[in-house]
């Protein structure tokens, strides 16, 4: 895992809602969604989810015994090592970024920041697809405002 103390410049994000997931019902479907692959360790539940359109799910997940929240990127479909990124930090800027990234076959992270009760940003990306959730599960399950880049 690598941390930082900060990120150097800044991104605009445009907010963009949630993509829709249809059923297909051929054999021709889209590759099935990652599954949560409990990478944060035990004690670690999902408490909310985004897809990287077409190459995996980001993560968040929470210890209510640590009040730890972990973020773990994973792919649809595991392969040759392709660049991935996660990270997690509060939104009110009280903590660092944490994050990891490199060429991965499987997902990147986990990340780890005690967030108890507070607001938390976090996303992810596998090679050029990436999405953001920022001000999201302040000590609840609010949705956070999503955006695909």
């Amino acid at each position: 895992m690598k941390r930082s103390r900060a990120i150097a410049g800044s991104a605009v994000l445009a907010a963009a809602g949630l993509a829709t997931m249809a059923t297909a019902t051929t054999a021709s479907a889209a590759p099935t969604a990652a599954a949560y692959n409990g990478a944060c360790g035990s004690g670690y539940s999902v408490v909310n989810s985004v897809p990287v359109t077409g190459k995996g799910t980001v993560y968040l997940t929470y210890s209510a015994r640590t009040g730890k929240n972990c973020v773990v990127t994973v792919r649809n479909s595991p392969g040759k090592p392709v660049y991935m990124y996660t990270y997690l930090t509060a939104t009110d800027g009280s903590s660092e970024w944490v994050y990891d990234s490199g060429d991965y076959t499987t997902y990147a992270g986990p990340v780890y920041l005690p967030a108890k009760g507070r607001c938390v940003d976090w996303g992810g990306s596998i090679e050029s697809v990436s999405v953001s959730v920022s001000g999201s599960n302040c000590g609840r399950m609010a949705a956070g405002v999503v955006t695909h880049h």
